[in-house]
């Protein structure tokens, strides 16, 4: 069972599963790169207490794409724009793009962003041979 009272970071031949209880406590940054050993672009969980902004800034290469899993979270964007979003709310952010992420709700926001360069691999998924 992943996300038990225990730690259940399990990893095998090629993968890895953990619950993101089991990557830390109380507000900030959850590795998840790190603790599942993903080489291929960044990824990281935080944890935002109600009322709290993440700092202002941007990158020099890394395009981020932010999912919001729990709580309401408004995005302020360089050019002024607020979007605010919910539960399974998505937004894309370009690397020169200066934002800021800001809990909006009375209780924990918690979302997931994935940060990479290079561009798109594409569709390279196949069925092993033996079936």
């Amino acid at each position: 069972m992943i996300g038990g009272m225990a730690d259940t970071t399990a990893t095998g031949d090629g993968w890895a599963v953990a619950h993101l209880d089991d990557l830390g406590d109380g507000p900030g940054f959850r590795k998840i790169r790190a603790r599942l050993g993903v080489t291929a672009f960044g990824v990281n969980a935080v944890v935002l207490p109600p009322g709290t902004d993440s700092r202002r800034h941007f990158h020099d290469r890394q395009q981020e794409l932010y999912f919001v899993h729990a709580g309401r979270v408004a995005f302020e964007f360089g050019d002024g724009a607020v979007r605010e979003l919910g539960p399974g709310g998505l937004a894309r952010v370009d690397a020169a793009t200066v934002r800021c992420l800001r809990n909006i709700g009375e209780e924990d926001a918690v979302y997931v962003c994935v940060g990479g360069e290079g561009g798109y691999v594409g569709r390279d998924g196949r069925a092993p041979d033996d079936g």
